[in-house]
Parts: C-alpha cells; structure tokens; sequence
C-alpha cells in the first residue's frame, strides 16, 4: 500500500520536487520509511532523483506503466474501467479470456508491460518487446451477435486512432479490418476475440486486444520494412505510454456507448486507407487482384475484381494486402 500511495504522489508530482518530509507527512510514515520505499522502486526501474533540500522527483522521461501513472489522465466514465498491470504475459488476450469465462465482469483492462506470445489475427505474432509498446487488452460484454463482432473492432479502432491524434499529433489511418497505418507502415494491431452462445449466436463476452508501437527502434529484420511505432512520427511532441494508454480508454469510454447506433462508420470510413485502392484480397492461400470500392454499414469491405465481380467482404474469411 505505502509503494502504490508513493508512486501515485510522485507521478502526480512528475517532474517536480517534493519533499522527503512532505510524503512522509501525507502518507503517515517516517522519512526513512520514504527512502526505503525510493530504493526499492528504483531498483524496478523507476527514474528518481533526489536533491538534498529538495526531496525527490520522478523523471518526466520516466515511462513505467502502472495503475498510478495512468488514473491521473482518465476522465469521465473511463474512470470507471479496472486496470490490472502485468510485467509479462504470453498474451493479454489469452490472460483476459480465461477471466472472461470464469465470470469476470466486464470493464476489466489488462496492461503488459511486454507479452512473449503476442497474437494477431488469422494466427499471426504480435512483436510485443518490453517498455516499448503498449499492450492492453479490454473486457466487454456487448449486446452484439458473433457476426456483427467487426463493428467492434472498426469502432475500437477509430477509438485508438482520435487518442493517437490526441496526443502525439500525428494523423494516423486504418487498414481494414484491424490495423492502423502511419506512412504505409504498421503502428497498431487490433485483435477482437469472444465467447459464443451457441443457442442464439449472442457473444458472451468480447476480449479486444490493443497493440501499439510507442518506442520500438529495431523491429526484426522480418517486420521491418512494415512497421513503425508512433514516437518516431510524433513530431517531438511528448508524451507517455500511461498518457497514450489513459486516452485509448477515455475515446473507449466516450465511443463504445455508440456501438449499436453504428454511429462510428463514416469516420471509419474517412480514415480507410484502402478505399479507392488497388488491393490484393488473399482467400484460400489466393491473391486476387481488385479494387476496393466501399466500406457498408456492417463495416464490411465491399471490392470489384478485375472481371468486373463485386463481392461484400466479411473479416472471417479473407486478408487483404495493398499493391504497392
């Protein structure tokens, strides 16, 4: 409790002196129990100096996740999601949906600091290296049926790309279904997966994993020409993963209300970066060259191949990769 209480007065004071005596006054306990509490958490990796006849002071450049570095920036109903940290995990959607089917209620966060089994879609990884990213995943339980779960997905992703623009000044796109783009390259992933009533089709529960590319400098030789992460675009405008984290959840809370009105569409569709585009739609290990004309109202990706064939595509069964 002391630790937790500590670094909520130090991120709440982040970059600024405060006194030995001071949060050993507002915490009730001695200066020596302070700096023992200090020790331990620079030995975690927190970035605190301290300054004789100063006190002590969190580095602004300090970027550790917690749950106190991030309730300062949540605002309205957002306050209201649980945020549980994890220094690694395999797969925070992997983590999330064993608690989803044991019971848990929806409104749950969980936030790795690194996961060593990050998941895509269709089974592909998810780099997902320590410090440098943000990987979360969102518990829900909404009033949708298993194919409609893609007009979750497309809202969560106009979500995370207004919290990007929020705070890094960048303009983001997405590439349907489930990935946001920056220069042609890939800086978040989105992975939607649930649980299934199979009497009437409802889903029980919807985990939906976020992944973002804050910090990453040296992507794998695999990835590298197809990803980027945000803070080398973000035009030196700086900010924390806690920060970009607390406004994912802020735009959450403010857009999942809107799910069933459907209402997020049209700013999905402004940001597609396929719309008008020629594509490659890959179906049963295929390429096939097209054009992608539209995006419907079930936030489904309507394409003219070259015989002239219109199809609505759904996000189940196909992939789709731009000519370049």
């Amino acid at each position: 409790m002391l630790k937790n209480n500590l670094i909520s007065l130090l991120e709440a004071n982040k970059g600024n002196f405060i006194s030995g005596q001071e949060l050993a006054d507002k915490l009730y306990v001695t200066r020596s129990a302070i700096w023992k509490v200090i020790k331990l958490l620079r030995m975690e990796g927190y970035n605190i100096e301290a300054v004789t006849n100063k006190g002590y002071r969190l580095a602004e450049s300090n970027d550790i996740i917690s749950v106190q570095s991030i309730t300062p920036f949540l605002k309205g109903t957002a306050k209201q999601f649980r945020i549980d940290i994890r220094k690694s995990l395999s797969s925070t959607n992997t983590e999330l949906k064993k608690l989803a089917a044991s019971g848990e209620k929806a409104g749950l966060v969980l936030i790795a600091n690194e996961q060593t089994a990050g998941k895509g879609r269709m089974g592909r990884s998810f780099y997902s290296p320590a410090d440098s990213g943000i990987y979360m995943s969102v518990l829900l339980r909404p009033n949708l049926t298993s194919d409609k779960a893609v007009l979750l997905t497309s809202l969560v992703a106009v979500s995370v790309v207004k919290a990007i623009e929020q705070v890094s000044g960048i303009t983001v796109g997405i590439k349907w279904v489930n990935d946001l783009f920056l220069d042609d390259k890939k800086i978040v992933g989105i992975l939607t997966e649930g649980g299934i009533d199979m009497e009437n089709g409802m889903l029980e529960y919807a985990v939906v994993g976020i992944g973002v590319n804050v910090f990453t400098e040296n992507f794998p030789m695999e990835i590298s020409n197809i990803a980027t992460s945000v803070i080398d675009k973000a035009n030196e405008k700086k900010f924390s993963r806690s920060l970009l984290a607390a406004e994912i959840l802020n735009q959450l809370a403010l857009d999942l209300p809107k799910l069933e009105s459907m209402s997020h569409i049209p700013e999905y569709k402004k940001r597609s970066i396929l719309i008008g585009k020629e594509i490659y739609v890959i179906k049963n290990s295929l390429q096939i060259p097209a054009v992608a004309l539209d995006i419907d109202d079930n936030a489904s990706l309507i394409v003219k191949y070259e015989d002239g064939k219109i199809e609505t595509l759904s996000s189940n069964d196909v992939s789709i990769r731009r000519k370049i």
